[in-house]
Parts: structure tokens; sequence; C-alpha cells
């Protein structure tokens, strides 16, 4: 079903960029951060208190660098070490600023549109986990949709709500699952209210791994007019609000929590994300705000914290501009592999029953055309031809573009296609399409739940052999990683297809996460009472 535009104005908007008043660098690799006029906060905090020259006796005991492991200091230097430091008076409380982190979160919260912003130092799975436990009690429903990532199944475990699960349209060519409908949020919201169950918030994923957005608009709405909060893990869209062709953020479209992975396509160090709350009244902040204390370390780093901080700013400073030539790239890229033979490309057509609107920085494209899977095409292009994938699966390989690609990114990336296009075309394309889904269904088809997620986590368990697992209770999450969405979550009935799907992933040199065998030779099940 093709999109109208009434469907395209819920997601793109190019008064979503905001509007900032500084002057605006045309040069979008302009290194801003180095004006001592207008540094950002934590920047400038870190710079004062290693001016200083005082005498530490304190935590980390590296010192500033002083006892650095060598084999670390020849590997990144000394400079990383003597911004490495604790809690100091110069710089903030983590968990009650008053000073420079609290100015950082207030300019943070402004260029997002939030009413108030958190820095995550344990990634966008601890924003996920919080966001959950503070809008969900024991025995509460969550509406959830499936392919969720695990951190939202160990929220569940975490905040003991029970959840009732929204299954994605399925695409078994791709072997991808796309987002949830307005629809399909409103009939969960309808059969928890006949059956008499209180909801405590409604989770989705948007954009997911292969950057598919859902109608968020829409969604909201049904949520507020339901006095559910929303909650959005947008862990790979914090970029969206600053290109015109990018789809709406989830806050402008409603959501009352979302959570965002900054270092994803933005600029901040691994491990650092944000959480963003609405002006809406549907969420606790003060819930919230001990949610985060519980699960965050009391021991943050400060390099992550100063390089959210620092995000921020070069984002502000440019914000019309860091992206055009990514978005162009991208572009290109997807022109020029779409005309390889055996090639396929991810576009919104994949899915005729769902409006998707796509992510411009994120191509997903599938190789089965080539006879082979993806796990092989990611062996020939990481091993012989040096191009990494950001997520490989069954029938594809996904990549991300951000302002760091180049035009020799490009040429290399469409190079490496058309080389392995050469090498299995010609051989496979009289062959039948290899397939890799199981009976050509979605693997989330029909999954039952013996136990809720907190029953089955804290129950009692045994390990049996794979035959013999099928009609018992999964004791473990286990998911394929990336992308980390569980194929079992602990309490759902282990069934032959997911089993048969589990065994091929590995068979085709992928890997599983959470379970207590990685082999798979055994699972961990509960045992029944």
């Amino acid at each position: 079903m093709a999109n109208t535009n009434e469907n395209r104005n819920n997601f793109i908007v190019s008064e979503d960029i905001p509007k900032i008043t500084q002057t605006i660098s045309t040069n979008s690799n302009s290194n801003d951060d180095d004006d001592d006029d207008d540094v950002p906060p934590l920047i400038r905090a870190l710079k004062a208190t290693e001016e200083r020259k005082a005498f530490h006796f304190h935590f980390p005991g590296h010192i500033r660098g002083k006892a650095a492991p060598t084999s670390m200091t020849e590997l990144i230097g000394t400079n990383p070490f003597v911004h490495d430091v604790t809690e100091l008076s110069d710089l903030d409380n983590f968990f009650c600023p008053k000073g420079p982190l609290l100015e950082a979160k207030k300019e943070a919260a402004e260029l997002f549109g939030a009413k108030e912003s958190w820095f995550l130092v344990g990634g966008t799975s601890c924003g996920v986990q919080a966001s959950i436990m503070a809008t969900c009690s024991p025995g509460e429903t969550i509406i959830l949709q499936r392919n969720a990532h695990v951190s939202a199944t160990a929220g569940v475990i975490f905040s003991g709500a029970v959840p009732r699960y929204i299954f994605p349209q399925y695409n078994c060519d791709w072997d991808i699952a796309a987002g949830v409908t307005p629809l399909q949020v409103e009939t969960a919201i309808k059969d928890c209210s006949f059956e008499c169950r209180k909801i405590g918030a409604v989770f989705v994923t948007s954009p997911t791994y292969n950057g598919i957005c859902t109608n968020l608009t829409e969604i909201s709405k049904i949520c507020h007019s339901n006095n559910t909060p929303l909650i959005v893990d947008e862990a790979h869209g914090a970029h969206f609000k600053f290109h015109p062709k990018m789809p709406k953020t989830a806050l402008n479209q409603g959501a009352d929590i979302v959570i965002q992975s900054t270092h994803k396509v933005l600029f901040s160090l691994s491990q650092s994300s944000m959480l963003h709350i609405s002006n809406s009244k549907m969420v606790d902040r003060e819930r919230l705000h001990k949610c985060l204390h519980i699960l965050q370390t009391t021991s943050p780093s400060w390099l992550l914290l100063a390089s959210l901080d620092a995000t921020r700013h070069r984002l502000s400073t440019n914000p019309h501009t860091l992206f055009i030539e990514s978005v162009k790239f991208a572009d290109e890229a997807k022109m020029l592999i779409n005309k390889i033979p055996g090639i396929s490309i991810l576009d919104p057509s994949t899915f005729p029953d769902f409006p998707a609107i796509m992510d411009p920085l994120r191509i997903t494209v599938g190789v089965w055309g080539l006879g082979i899977s993806g796990f092989q095409a990611n062996r020939v292009l990481d091993n012989d031809l040096g191009i990494i994938s950001e997520l490989v699966s069954t029938k594809s390989l996904t990549l991300a573009f951000s302002q760091g690609t180049t035009s020799e990114h490009v040429h290399r990336l469409v190079s490496g296609f058309e080389e392995l296009s050469t090498m299995f075309y010609a051989r496979n394309c009289e062959k039948e399409k290899v397939n890799y889904t199981i009976d050509g269904n979605a693997i989330f088809d029909n999954l039952e739940m013996s136990l809720n997620p907190r029953e089955a986590f804290f129950a009692r368990k045994t390990k049996l052999k794979l035959e013999e697992c099928i009609g018992e209770a999964c004791g473990e999450s286990i998911c394929p990683y990336p992308p980390g969405i569980p194929v079992l979550v602990p309490g759902e009935v282990i069934t032959n297809s997911v089993l048969g799907y589990l065994k091929k992933i590995i068979s085709q040199g992928g890997f599983v996460i959470g379970a207590a065998d990685p082999l798979l030779s055994t699972i961990v099940v509960c045992k029944k009472s």
C-alpha cells in the first residue's frame, strides 16, 4: 500500500529542524569545540579541573594517567586518562546536578525538544529498563511490540509487568520485521480493557535496526485518549531532528518518554545515550529519576558525559548542515547498489500493508538473489574486501551511514557488492531462491507464554538437550546478536520452528546471546511445579 500524503505528513517535516540562533557554519566538519568563547559546559569543567594542577588522593587509581597501563597509553595516549576523573567539586553530582551537568542537560533538552533530558552512561538499554520500571508496576500490563530489544525484556522482568505482545508485519523474503500500526495498538488496548487488565504503558521501537519507522503520531493520540503513556525506543533515530529528509522525531509525534543512542549515528562515545521526557503529564518524573538512580552507576565516566555535551554543542552549531553530505552519499549508494545483478535494497514497498517511512541513512541490502546468506556475504565483504557492515542477518546486511561517511566509502561499498555479484550471481542465478526462514513463516507466529517473564526468570531451572526442549517454558532470553531481539524470552513455550531458526543462525555463522550454552546444544528451561 503506497504512502499517502497524509501518512508522510505524520513523519517528515522540514520544520522539525531546530531553530538555533547561533551563526550556522557552512563547514560541517569545522572543529567548533575549540572556540574558548563557546565551550560546552562539561568540556569547560573538565578543562578547569586539569588546569588546577592539584594533588589527587581520590579515585580512579591511575591518578590522571600517572599509573595508567603502558599497553593502553601506547594505544590511546595519556589524554583520555587525564580527564577520566570522579565527581570532583569542580564538576557536578551525577544524580543531583546543580552546576555544569545541569546546564548541559538543560541545553540538550532545548535542542531535542524535551521538557527534561537525562544523560545515560549505561546505554539506551539502561533508559529502556528505567522507563518500563517507572511506568509499570508488578502485575500491570505493558503493550509491547515483539521485536523490541532485549533490554525491554529486562525491564519487564525488573518491573514485574506482564507483556501483551503486538506482532509486527513480517517479510519472509527479507527475514525482517517492520513496526506496528495504530490499529494494532488500539486493538491491544481494547483487549486489555475487556480483560480488565490495567495498562502501565505502551512500548514501541521506532526506528527498527533496519531504519523502519512507525506512525507514532496516531499511536500517541490513541495512548493519550486511554490515559496511557507511550515509551519509544528511538535508539537508532537520535539524528532525525537534523535533516529535512529525516522522519519526524518521537518527541514531535507525541511520545512521553524517548530514549536515544546518541553514540550511534551521532558523535558521542559508545555507551552514552540520552533519555527525554515530553511536557505530557503521563509520566511520574520523580519515579523515573529514582529508577535511573537505581540502574545507573554511582561512578559515571565524565568522558562519556562530556562526549554527550560536546555532541549537543556540535549539533546546536550546525543543525542544518551536518548531514547534507551523509544523506547525499546514502542516496547515491542506494541508487548504484540497486543496479547490481542479484542485489536488492529494502524500501517501503517491502511491507505493502505497513506504511513504512525509512531512515535515509540506513541501507539494508538483500543478497538472497545471489544464492547466498547474509552471513556468507559478510564473510566475503569483511574478510576479503575490508567492508564492515553494521548488522548481518540471514538474508541481508545493513549499512549505517553517518557524518563520517565519505565518497571513498561509497565507492568501496559499491565496488564490494559488484565483486560479490560477480562471484556468486552467474553460478546461482538459475538456482531456486535460498530459503532461510522456517516454512516461510515469521518466527514470532503463534508464540505462547506459559509464565510471565519475571515468574520465569525466578523459577527453578534445569538444562535439557535441544530435542527435549519442545513444549517447555524457556528459562532464559535467547537472541541473535546483533540486533539483540529475543527469539525466545523467559516464559515462552519453545517450538520446533523457533529451534530450527536458531540452529540455522548458528550454522550460517551467526551467534546468540543470553543462552547459558551459546552453541545451543542445551537450553535452560523452567521446571514444572
